[in-house]
This record gives C-alpha cells, sequence and structure tokens, in this order.
C-alpha cells in the first residue's frame, strides 16, 4: 500500500536519525543482519510523510538523534518527524530539528543533554516552560 502511493504515511523505527532527516536504519556494522526493507519505502518522501518512533537514546545511553549518521543510511532527507519516549520533534529538511512535545516528566535541558544534534524549541512548548 505504501509502496504503491495507496498511504501517505510511513512510521518506522530507527538505529539513528540525523537533524536533516536522513535515516539510518537498516544495518549495524558488524553484525549480519539489520533491519532491513525499508529503502523503498522511504525513497519518496514527497509521496508519503515518514515518522520515525525509537527509543531517545541507545542501550548504552548514546544519542539516536545525531549530527551526522555514524551508520549505512536507509534514506537521505526523508524524516519529516521524530517520535521518542522523551520528546517529538519536527525535521525540516534544511533547518533542523524543532522540539515540538515533550513528556510530562521530561525538561527540555534532559532533552538537550540527550540529543546528539542541536534544536530549536517551539514557541508553543516555550509559553509552556515559562
Amino acid at each position: 500500500m505504501i509502496r504503491a502511493g495507496k498511504i501517505d504515511l510511513t512510521i518506522l523505527g530507527a538505529m539513528q536519525v540525523n537533524m536533516f532527516g536522513d535515516l539510518a536504519n537498516w544495518f549495524l556494522p558488524g553484525k549480519v543482519k539489520g533491519m532491513g526493507g525499508a529503502m523503498d519505502l522511504v525513497s519518496q518522501p514527497h509521496r508519503t510523510k515518514v515518522v520515525v518512533t525509537m527509543e531517545h537514546v541507545d542501550k548504552k545511553g548514546r544519542p539516536k538523534i545525531v549530527k551526522d549518521c555514524a551508520f549505512p543510511l536507509t534514506g537521505f532527507r526523508c524524516v519529516s518527524r521524530i517520535i521518542t519516549d522523551l520528546a517529538v520533534f519536527d525535521v525540516d529538511f534544511d533547518k533542523g530539528l524543532t522540539l515540538i512535545e515533550k513528556s510530562k516528566d521530561t525538561t527540555v535541558e534532559e532533552i538537550k543533554e540527550k540529543t546528539g544534534a542541536p534544536f530549536e524549541v517551539s514557541s508553543s512548548l516555550k509559553d509552556m516552560e515559562d
């Protein structure tokens, strides 16, 4: 359905997403198999909105939202929204990340500490923080 363009939303997991919407979710260096199967789903981001859902950090506490992906890319400039256990970011392919929501028990400072890329904070979220 997604490949045929009949559904305009793709929701995927990821190992890393960079600040401009590049996605790495198919191959872990040093491992024989990766997640796979998503390259064609994200190859046409103008036809489908791509949303990534994942934990904010990996098992070792390293950010999964990064300036530059260290893993091989699945898609280039394809992710338009990132949803994690801590926050929700909109992605502008040219300008980068904007934090639009956070979990109720998380501060913006904690999100900054656990995010490996710079981001703006939406004005509506700033108003709630004040």
